[in-house]
């Protein structure tokens, strides 16, 4: 098969952990043996987070009193893939001795047009308390909303339309490369006026560009590797169960923040949706087991994978654990 895995940003800072390198190394670490075993057997394409690592260079960037003005978002977004991909690149080499392993700087178009440019929605950097972000929001012109029971930056959104090194990435997926690419869902870019390539001031969401990435790829898995086991139903209560098997149209029908799981949920179905394949939730260290169909949320068109004597009528599409 050939997959897509999308590491959540806990594969590389959990939260209440300090950014610091190496706590971010010793992370990447143990993320790179669950997809070892992943890449023994199948063909692997790696994306990840950078919320947390770009906003804590957008801050270190806005408080150099060398700099005339920080250095933009598209520009941090490289940054972010150049430190990230290493870390994923080295950790992934030393996991599979002899294999090769490649690290693209890569974009994502987006649409000069789209309405996200005026309603900033996508969380970046570390979390405070309402009257510091407040504080920080007034001195430096940034835009704060609450994030759970902490306040974090917000920046521009808008949808990823096309992974522009897709030629690149298949030429050494044929080549028998794990590829690792569109970090932090890649570097966001415009046609301009004279149809060339211009980065903009935002960040596109990772899970999203990952459905379009593995769309791109042909792709025959799409995994959203994250800290918790799958999608939930009730979170919170008594009644709370992860969901095993769903199909789009049931995912969609339970309205799931979009400051969450809501993203995660549109990435897999739209996947889904778009290829007929197969696309999955689930934690990081149960990838092996979400493909052998034993973990996770398993997103199919009929809502069932793996075992087709098994199928039930789901109700409405959902066959709990």
């Amino acid at each position: 098969m050939r997959i897509v895995a999308a590491l959540g940003g806990n594969a590389l800072m959990r939260r209440g952990e300090r950014p610091d390198a190496r706590t971010q190394i010793t992370n990447v670490k143990r993320a790179a043996k669950a997809l070892a075993a992943l890449a023994e057997e199948h063909e692997l394409i790696i994306t990840h987070g950078n919320g947390p690592q770009v906003g804590t260079l957008a801050l270190q960037s806005a408080n150099d009193e060398r700099l005339s003005e920080p250095y933009p978002f598209d520009t941090l977004g490289a940054q972010t893939q150049g430190m990230i991909g290493y870390w994923i690149l080295q950790a992934m080499q030393n996991a599979l001795p002899g294999r090769h392993i490649a690290s693209l700087i890569s974009q994502t178009l987006v649409l000069a047009g789209d309405p996200a440019f005026n309603n900033p929605t996508k969380f970046v950097g570390e979390v405070y308390d309402q009257p510091t972000a407040q504080a920080l929001a007034a001195e430096r012109g940034w835009t704060v909303k609450p994030d759970g029971t902490h306040w974090r930056r917000v920046v521009p959104s808008p949808k990823p339309q096309r992974f522009i090194e897709t030629r690149m990435a298949r030429t050494l997926l044929q080549a028998g490369a794990i590829v690792i690419c569109s970090g932090g869902g890649g570097i966001p870019v415009i046609r301009n006026a004279q149809g060339k390539l211009e980065g903009v001031e935002a960040v596109v969401d990772k899970d999203l560009t990952a459905a379009v990435l593995a769309e791109h790829l042909e792709a025959d898995a799409l995994l959203i590797l994250t800290d918790v086991d799958g999608v939930r139903t009730d979170f919170g209560t008594p009644n709370e169960q992860r969901i095993d098997r769903a199909t789009p149209a049931s995912l969609r029908a339970l309205n799931l923040p979009a400051g969450s799981m809501g993203p995660k949920v549109e990435a897999v179905c739209r996947f889904v949706e778009l290829t007929g394949d197969m696309a999955a939730i689930g934690r990081l260290e149960d990838t092996t087991a979400i493909i052998n169909g034993t973990a996770g949320t398993i997103i199919t068109p009929g809502g069932n994978y793996g075992q087709p004597e098994d199928i039930r009528p789901p109700t409405p599409g959902l066959v709990p654990s």
